[in-house]
């Protein structure tokens, strides 16, 4: 009788252990489709055996546990790949702004501004007393300084949308904080009892892989599964149940966002902004801090050259009335801000009159210092000597151009490479409908199975039952 209870025990435990692996079964085609992941198989072990005098009997299997299908290795590799992709993904998106702020196909370039300013100087040279080719002089500066502040107004558009992105990963920043902060807690109390937390370690390996798009971080697995999470070299953002927070700030002194680490217990704000190297958060700050800074410095050096050189001219010569040049241009004491303050001459603004073409008094016909001032555009005045305005505005454009395209490539290259990894990491923890299904109807032929054992044992049952009727 006690072997026909435990054929009885072994069928139930069986149809127990079958229905738990199609409950899985069925969690993982609830899940096909959803993020981060991982296919989960119930593990069985066989149940401890009894001895009956020299026989050693089996008493069938059990469910040890429900465990997730993953390498832990590709996840990282995963990680580390979108924050690469994040950060070249913010340069070129940004590069590819800063490069139509210079798009010579769509608008006339500052380059052509600068050549038809120089271009009526010529023209002024060949007929001195024309009020026409004045006025025509006149024009050409004011579209020259408009152009210029076109510029630099638009850098600095892009520079402070920048700032507004930073303060916005900011934001998510600490939104995945917090929720890997709960996911600890949660997979700590699930793992000290001995059950591993598949569905929250899935979500907080999802969290990781997005944080990391957007900062560069590193994480430390700690006690109870709970991870611990640092960013720009030492900054914590998570220790165990806790969390800090980032925050970002405007600099008076530069007016520009930084980031800082939210100093604990009173103590004062790290500023970690120069520490932030990748994801999409390292991917502005370099273009900010980096490309948009020496573009403007070199528009500024442009403009300042430009201005004090007209001038230089300028105030040599004699204007239509015999009256001593006047600086040209208003200009900035200081190569910083010259593009944005650079203007014509408000006396010139007003009278054409003023604009000196000779170099004598007395001279109405004298071309020389608007013949002077043309040869400007040709004079090597810039990088020691060695570059014109043209030769220096072109090489600015094509830098940029080339900084460009380099972040395109490199966009696509490193998405082959995250695609490469996803697909790797899907041959190993992603769910497959066919495999599902299979496993389904093994499940169910073995729930079946189990159940005719106990209908068998129950047959035998009765069969001892009725013996005393025999």
């Amino acid at each position: 009788m006690g072997k026909i209870h435990a054929m009885m025990d072994m069928g139930k435990r069986a149809m127990m252990n079958s229905q738990t692996a199609l409950q899985t079964v069925s969690h993982n085609i609830a899940n096909k489709t959803t993020e981060g992941y991982s296919r989960q198989r119930v593990e069985q072990v066989t149940a401890p055996a009894i001895s009956e005098g020299n026989l050693r009997l089996g008493t069938g299997s059990r469910a040890a546990q429900v465990t997730r299908i993953n390498n832990p290795f590709i996840d990282k590799q995963l990680q580390g790949a979108n924050r690469e992709m994040g950060f070249l993904n913010a340069r070129s998106e940004t590069m590819g702004r800063i490069e139509q702020v210079f798009n010579e196909q769509q608008n006339k370039s500052l380059n052509q501004y600068v050549s038809d300013f120089f271009n009526s100087f010529r023209e002024l040279s060949n007929n001195p007393e024309s009020t026409t080719i004045r006025t025509i002089v006149k024009e050409s500066a004011e579209a020259l300084t408009k152009d210029f502040r076109r510029v630099e107004g638009q850098l600095e558009t892009i520079r402070r949308d920048i700032d507004f992105q930073l303060d916005a990963r900011v934001g998510e920043i600490n939104r995945y904080s917090g929720e890997i902060a709960e996911l600890n807690q949660k997979i700590a109390s699930v793992e000290i009892q001995n059950a591993p937390a598949n569905d929250e370690r899935d979500r907080r390996d999802l969290i990781l892989k997005k944080l990391n798009e957007l900062i560069d971080v590193n994480v430390a697995e700690g006690d109870a599964g709970m991870i611990n999470v640092s960013t720009a070299g030492n900054a914590l953002l998570v220790t165990g149940f806790s969390k800090t927070e980032l925050t970002a700030k405007v600099d008076p002194s530069t007016g520009k966002t930084e980031i800082y680490a939210v100093g604990q217990a009173g103590a004062h704000d790290i500023k970690i902004t120069e520490r932030i190297k990748s994801g999409v958060t390292g991917g502005l700050l370099s273009v900010r801090d980096k490309v948009i800074t020496e573009v403007r410095d070199r528009m500024d050096n442009l403009a300042f050259t430009l201005g004090n050189e007209v001038n230089r001219a300028h105030v040599l010569g004699y204007d239509r009335n015999g009256r001593e040049g006047v600086a040209f241009f208003e200009t900035s004491p200081n190569r910083a801000g010259a593009a944005r303050s650079l203007q014509l001459n408000e006396l010139i603004a007003n009278d054409v009159g003023r604009i000196a073409a000779g170099a004598k008094d007395g001279s109405p016909g004298d071309n020389t210092v608007a013949n002077v001032i043309s040869r400007i555009q040709y004079k090597q005045v810039f990088d020691n000597g060695a570059a014109t305005m043209d030769d220096y505005y072109n090489a600015q454009v094509g830098r940029i151009g080339v900084v460009a395209n380099q972040a395109n490539k490199q966009v696509e290259t490193q998405g082959n490479i995250v695609k490469q990894i996803e697909k790797l990491r899907e041959s190993v923890a992603g769910v497959s409908l066919d495999e599902e299904a299979t496993k389904m109807i093994e499940f169910q032929k073995s729930f079946d199975a189990s159940a005719r054992l106990i209908r068998v044992a129950d047959e035998m049952f009765d069969t001892v039952l009725n013996l005393k009727r025999m």
